[in-house]
């Protein structure tokens, strides 16, 4: 009877770990101060970029994650890529700038 009630406490405890260890928070998704933060920071960037002339005829999307700004679309050149990558660093908010454009 003692083997038993160590085999229910051990069970017990297992899964009160696993019941905590599901609480436990993520960095996969942003809560909604971010999110709205981050809503805000692409705003800023996309407006950023279209008021700099030498960037409008880019095609240049604009996502924020955390306060990552990812940089994705085609540019003409690199100077171009480079011009829209200094903007962004600009715009109060960005921590960083990923850059996944292509120049075409």
């Amino acid at each position: 009877m003692k083997q038993f009630g160590k085999y229910l406490s051990a069970l017990f405890l297992a899964f009160s770990l696993l019941t905590v260890a599901g609480c436990a928070s993520t960095d996969k998704k942003a809560g909604t101060g971010e999110y709205v933060d981050d809503t805000v920071i692409t705003a800023k960037v996309k407006a950023a970029i279209f008021n700099e002339p030498a960037l409008k005829v880019a095609e240049i999307n604009v996502e924020t994650f955390k306060g990552v700004v990812q940089l994705s679309g085609f540019v003409t050149s690199r100077a171009m890529a480079n011009k829209a990558i200094e903007v962004t660093r600009a715009v109060p908010g960005v921590s960083s700038v990923k850059n996944d454009m292509l120049i075409k």
